[in-house]
């Protein structure tokens, strides 16, 4: 255990390390924590943190730098919020998609550091389903899911079929189909085929084969922006492997995913340091998120990636809001 000594120092090294990038002297640590210690006081406690694994020297520096291990115990025990007026615009209630994109690109601006949004998970329901002639054997389906969500798809079919023949289709599915997954519309077509005329149910077939990849290619499932962030941290820019790795994390996106699956689960604000976990898959990495809501019930998460050494206190803020905007304009839209 730390005593109140030891906290306070490793408190004021790790507020001036973010403020700064420099490793921290002694001199600089008696300064920052207003403690009237001697240097030599201040050499020793840092010797027992360096010890404890809460921080390190870098190189030949006469400086110190937090772990992976102090950040998390100062992220745990030692941060204080401050409730600063944040200036954030509104979310307008669009379609589900256009929400998510501004959400990541406004947590990016707020940030100045990556933004992430995992996109709701949704199963193929279809609210509404239309047929539009393009050319002969040649259709375009359109489907809007329950949440507004339009997508198009065209297919090409063996026979050719007239406009009342289009209307008579989509009359029928969206009468008996309307609010089904797509995968549930395929097994009841297949049973009550018999009660279709049979080019009919062939153009019904091909449709829902269609608006089934049509649904799930619209669930993309995480939303990045503002990866280019990265290149004016000097954490990064005077690292290009710690760079690469970083883009190749959000290029992949799989990592990405599973953080923030996990994420979902839990209340409120979550941080990841990097190095801690095999979650975050590199030291120089840490995640803010939240997850956020639709009528009360959670459906994806949020949050800003950056580097370890990033003002957590308002990186919390800025996800803590932006969760708060995303549900409030994915229900309003409803």
């Amino acid at each position: 255990m730390l005593d109140d000594r030891a906290k306070l120092l490793l408190k004021a090294l790790v507020e001036r390390y973010i403020a700064d990038g420099q490793p921290v002297g002694s001199r600089t640590l008696s300064r920052a924590s207003g403690l009237d210690l001697s240097p030599a006081t201040i050499r020793n406690v840092m010797a027992d943190l360096e010890e404890l694994g809460l921080i390190a020297s870098p190189h030949t520096s006469a400086g110190r730098v937090p772990t992976a291990r102090g950040y998390r115990l100062f992220v745990d025990t030692m941060l204080t919020v401050q409730r600063d007026p944040l200036t954030a615009p509104q979310l307008a209630p669009e379609q589900p998609q256009k929400v998510i994109a501004n959400a990541a690109q406004l947590l990016s601006n707020l940030s100045q550091f990556v933004g992430v949004v995992m996109a709701p998970r949704r199963t193929s329901v279809f609210r509404h389903i239309e047929f539009l002639r393009l050319s002969e054997r040649r259709f375009l389906v359109i489907i809007v899911s329950p949440e507004g969500d339009v997508q198009n798809r065209v297919i090409f079919t063996d026979a050719d079929y007239s406009s009342s023949q289009l209307v008579e289709a989509s009359n029928f599915l969206n009468a008996h189909y309307a609010g089904l997954a797509m995968e549930q519309v395929r097994e009841r077509l297949r049973s009550e085929v018999d009660v279709l005329r049979g080019e009919i149910a062939s153009l019904m077939h091909a449709a829902v084969n269609a608006g089934s990849e049509a649904l799930s290619a619209a669930q993309e499932e995480v939303v990045i922006s503002g990866e280019r962030n990265l290149l004016s941290v000097s954490d990064f820019s005077s690292d290009m492997g710690n760079l690469r790795r970083a883009f190749e994390l959000f290029e992949q996106k799989t990592q990405i995913l599973r953080l923030l699956d996990i994420s979902s689960q839990a209340e409120g604000v979550r941080i990841y340091i990097g190095g801690e976990s095999q979650v975050v898959p590199f030291e120089e990495l840490s995640v803010v998120s939240a997850p956020y809501e639709v009528d009360g019930q959670v459906v994806g998460t949020l949050g800003v990636i950056g580097p370890t050494r990033m003002p957590y206190d308002r990186m919390i803020q800025i996800v803590d809001i932006t969760s708060k905007l995303v549900s409030n304009a994915l229900s309003h839209r409803r």
